[in-house]
């Protein structure tokens, strides 16, 4: 399922950043934070990709508190760039090229090669798109901890099936998850103990604030930090 509110608000692209940009497991890459770090944190995107600037601020704050942060680009260089005003939205001609599950074997790729650079413990944080990745690496077990960020394309039976600790960060305005699934998937993970779980829903937000907020939504700005400041307490929770 696809919806306008994935195209909303799309972020304002620019040329810059390429001093992070490297290439792990053939994939273009930005990453930040200590290279000498056993634990890594990767950030898969929605779907305007991972040269998203507010997407790299976050990264970049994520990696302030120890973790090298790794942002695939899991679309070679295509993500999304349709007019979200537009009825006729290209979107669902443009998923069936770029299908959340054939990004898995990518982000496998890129988990292994971070282990063969030494990293020990990886995390992973999905954004809309990005989360059904996310969540098919916690079905499998290919990661230690997972975040789903306003998720899409996620289902209850996704959530009944990780097998490491998750997060949940759920917009109250959201068509692609709207609370009432969140809150399913909340009672989901309450029934599985051996999981630990961390679900939230942030008021007065829609979905895509966390990397796609206005500045002059002044809500939109104070739950998007505190979302980044959740995540972070999570992944500390949880990696360290």
């Amino acid at each position: 399922m696809s919806g306008p509110e994935c195209c909303e608000n799309p972020p304002t692209l620019s040329s810059g950043g390429e001093s992070g940009d490297v290439q792990i497991a053939s994939l273009n890459s930005y990453v930040s934070g200590n290279i000498d770090s056993k634990i890594a944190v990767v950030l898969i995107s929605d779907i305007f990709g991972y040269g998203a600037p507010k997407l790299r601020k976050l990264a970049d704050k994520v990696a302030s508190a120890g973790y090298y942060v790794v942002v695939p680009d899991f679309f070679h260089g295509d993500p999304f760039n349709g007019d979200p005003s537009n009825p006729d939205s290209p979107l669902k001609d443009w998923l069936k090229n770029h299908a959340p599950v054939e990004a898995v074997a990518f982000a496998k790729s890129v988990i292994q090669a971070l282990k063969e650079k030494g990293i020990s413990k990886i995390g992973a944080a999905g954004f809309c798109w990005g989360a059904k990745v996310v969540v098919e690496l916690a079905k499998e077990a290919e990661i230690q901890v997972s975040a789903l960020l306003h998720p899409s394309f996620v289902t209850l039976d996704d959530i009944k099936g990780v097998k490491v600790p998750i997060a949940i960060l759920g917009a109250e305005i959201d068509r692609m998850s709207p609370p009432e699934l969140v809150k399913e998937f909340e009672l989901a993970l309450e029934a599985k103990p051996e999981i630990d779980h961390f679900v939230k829903i942030y008021n007065g937000v829609s979905h895509g604030w966390t990397v796609r907020w206005n500045d002059d939504d002044e809500i939109a700005v104070k739950c998007a930090k505190e979302a980044l400041e959740d995540l972070v307490a999570w992944f500390g929770k949880c990696l360290v």
